[in-house]
């Protein structure tokens, strides 16, 4: 089983950095800070909006495995998903709110699946040959991307590539990009665009952005922190990500060109999977903390930096 807070490998705090746009995450931020309220309290984490905004899908932790539910965009619970003896990770509800695509772990893979949004016609839809992680869907809901999981051996990390399914045609995965390791793919709202997370050196991960057939693959991020887990806003200005310049990973947003760095909220643990109200005024994200050796995640929300 894996969490957000098992998968990334223990990291060397790094100092501030003041040589880039994106170097130095809260320099020069004017305006006050957010402040991040907690959502849920059930160990919940990944959430991911319907496209009417009202509810998220989301991991939630029963009997220690990792199984879905609907919420309500205040954290209640509405419905349970999946009630499984094997884990659940990663869920993205479809544009159209019909479907829900997840990583199933049954059978001891990483499969990517697809299941309608009450739940039922579950089915697998990659390679059982490939263990897979972070699917997500395009904004017109005509591919999903994933990529191949990077944490295999852990704490070492292994190469890891981003494909793309045809979700209405089928047929085997198409390879977008390659080569070292690059996990977290995020479209951009217009589809033509792809943001992801790419490993530059053993501790050292960079957001970057390619054409969405990944070509012209350019470093947004360009510091020695741990960046990753982009995610862009509604309007596709700006870019949500997670970032650890001075320790524990906390959530900034920065223009889409990596300019205009913002520090969103100062939270306590590891903030990562960001996710954008349809409004673009607020950023739910996962904080993992460890307590008397045991981790615990929950759902954040914090106002947008405008």
């Amino acid at each position: 089983m894996r969490s957000t807070l098992f998968l990334l490998t223990p990291l060397a705090v790094v100092p501030l950095i003041t040589s880039l746009a994106a170097a130095a995450p809260a320099v020069a931020q004017t305006e006050p800070m957010g402040t991040a309220v907690q959502i849920t309290h059930n160990h919940n984490d990944a959430p991911s909006f319907s496209p009417d905004g009202r509810r998220m899908v989301a991991i939630t932790m029963q009997n220690g495995v990792e199984q879905l539910a609907i919420l309500s965009i205040t954290g209640e619970e509405l419905k349970r998903l999946t009630a499984d003896t094997f884990s659940h990770e990663d869920p993205a509800w479809s544009p159209d709110g019909k479907h829900i695509v997840y990583i199933s772990f049954a059978n001891g893979g990483e499969v990517v699946h697809v299941m309608d949004a009450d739940g039922t016609h579950d089915r697998a839809i990659s390679p059982a040959t490939q263990k897979a992680i972070h699917p997500v869907w395009s904004p017109d809901g005509s591919t999903i991307f994933y990529c191949t999981d990077d944490d295999l051996h852990p704490p070492a990390k292994n190469t890891s590539e981003i494909y793309a399914l045809d979700f209405r045609k089928g047929g085997p995965p198409r390879l977008v990009i390659g080569g070292g390791v690059n996990t977290y793919p995020k479209p951009s709202p217009d589809g033509r665009l792809l943001a992801f997370r790419r490993m530059v050196e053993e501790t050292n991960s960079e957001v970057f952005v390619a054409d969405i057939d990944g070509k012209n693959a350019r470093n947004l991020t360009n510091s020695p922190a741990f960046d990753g887990w982009p995610e862009w806003s509604p309007d596709g200005r700006r870019i949500a990500f997670a970032s650890n310049p001075a320790g524990n990973h906390k959530m900034y947003v920065m223009n889409a060109d990596g300019s205009n760095v913002r520090l969103v909220a100062d939270t306590p643990g590891r903030g990562t999977a960001p996710q954008w109200t349809h409004d673009g005024k607020r950023i739910f994200f996962t904080i993992c903390q460890r307590t008397n050796g045991t981790s615990n995640c929950e759902i954040y929300a914090a106002p947008a930096p405008q």
